[in-house]
């Protein structure tokens, strides 16, 4: 009696595992994880070896400055074109060259013999990374279903913040033992291997031999595209269209106020700490790390606020703009720092800033929200250009105001007004969060 029910019940089982859903899209996300730290990594570990390399090289203070700016100056003008060789070719593809291409820059970098070269690979870096982040944009919205979006955009965001926070130790300790151009050649292998990583992990849902179907249909159901989206020839009047539309407007000035905080920590935050409140060396390199820990707590806050929000009100308005808001209006309490004497209450104060900055990030979810669904990348390239030029122009602003006033009680305040800029845009300018449909045929 016993063996006959075995053999009905085992294929009952097989077939109710078979579908549960697979969970192959955190996989993807774990992949998206992994290469956003080894972008930003690539992109600031310059600031590490600069003592030595300068000194080697015989780079003065003021042409070092110029090695640190170049990177920003073609990341952000490369965002448009980066958009539209996604839109071209695809995710997969362009996610391994560009992974490959900026690794092979790093590399290289290590062979740099004077200002020339170093300048040219820094270039050649920030052409290589505009893809990035637009493509982690598109993935998001084919793998993801919307109500876990802002979740899975915070994971993968907080690598750039967990990279400069945590293994800041391990590249100044490969410096010390191995000297500065060691780390150019150690961190680019490492990223020439992720490329091979991710050529060969990564898929398409509709490729992928992982995926089943009910994962598929959980994705769909919630608003994933479930399918690549069409691949459209670029057109200038697709740009047009994009700065016409106010919700691509409104979410590119909030995220362009955001950057602004986090590039002041990028570049000006250990020399405030140094020469404004007068800390030692040593202590500026500790409390250096605890804003960007309170960061990467802010952009995992803010992915699992707004989701909650969402599934709680059904609001994708609420749920996305809220956070932001939230975080553009804590990022502005920067300027409370003014008015402390006590070090450690202003360290509270910065990591209050950054922590709010690291809601804002939260900007990525909402922009593939709305962004159109056949200029995905196109609107992603659009929205990072604008987010980006605050790597141009805030170091600039901040440098002239301490070079006009000596003090950084005015950049400071500076930080403040942008930040409250962006708040305001995404207020009034932003509107409802809800998808741009494009009239005519792309």
């Amino acid at each position: 009696m016993t063996a006959p029910s075995d053999s009905v019940s085992a294929p009952n089982v097989s077939a109710r595992r078979a579908a549960r859903p697979t969970r192959v899209r955190f996989l993807i996300l774990a992949l998206l994880t992994a290469g956003t730290m080894i972008n930003y990594l690539d992109r600031t570990v310059v600031s590490v070896a600069a003592p030595f390399m300068s000194k080697d090289l015989g780079l003065s203070a003021a042409v070092m400055g110029l090695v640190f700016s170049a990177f920003s100056w073609t990341y952000a003008a490369a965002q448009i074109p980066g958009g539209l060789f996604l839109d071209r070719v695809g995710a997969r593809v362009t996610y391994f060259l560009s992974v490959t291409v900026w690794s092979t820059f790093t590399l290289l970098q290590g062979f740099a013999t004077g200002l020339g070269s170093l300048v040219g690979l820094r270039l050649g870096l920030g052409i290589a990374e505009a893809p990035c982040f637009p493509t982690n944009s598109r993935i998001l919205s084919i793998w993801f279903p919307q109500a876990e979006r802002a979740r899975a955009t915070s994971v993968y965001s907080v690598g750039q913040y967990f990279g400069l926070a945590f293994l800041s130790p391990v590249l100044f300790a490969i410096v010390a033992a191995m000297g500065w151009r060691a780390l150019f050649w150690i961190v680019g292998a490492l990223g020439v291997a992720f490329g091979a990583l991710w050529l060969a992990a990564y898929r398409e849902p509709d490729t992928s031999r992982r995926v089943n179907a009910a994962e598929l249909a959980h994705i769909e159901a919630g608003g994933g595209l479930g399918q690549p989206t069409q691949r459209t020839p670029f057109q200038w009047r697709h740009i047009r269209f994009l700065f016409s539309q106010r919700q691509i407007v409104g979410a590119s000035i909030g995220q362009f106020a955001g950057n602004s905080t986090m590039v002041f920590f990028l570049t000006w935050f250990p020399t405030y700490l140094a020469t404004e409140r007068h800390m030692a060396w040593l202590k500026v390199g500790f409390y250096a790390v605890l804003p960007f820990i309170a960061a990467s707590a802010g952009v995992i806050a803010g992915g699992q606020v707004s989701d909650w929000l969402l599934r709680r009100t059904g609001n994708a308005t609420l749920a996305r703009k809220l956070p932001i808001i939230a975080g553009l209006l804590l990022a502005s309490c920067i300027v409370a720092a003014n008015f402390l004497d006590d070090n450690r209450l202003v360290i509270a104060v910065l990591s209050v800033a950054f922590f709010g900055q690291g809601m804002v990030n939260l900007g990525w979810t909402l922009i593939t929200d709305v962004a159109p669904k056949a200029l995905i990348g196109l609107t992603g390239g659009v929205f990072n250009l604008c987010a980006n030029l605050a790597g141009i122009v805030t170091p600039l602003v901040v440098g002239f105001i301490v070079a006009a006033t000596g003090s950084f009680f005015y950049a400071l305040g500076f930080i403040a007004v942008v930040a409250l800029i962006g708040a305001f845009s995404y207020i009034f300018i932003l509107g409802p969060v809800r998808r741009v449909e494009m009239d005519e045929p792309v």
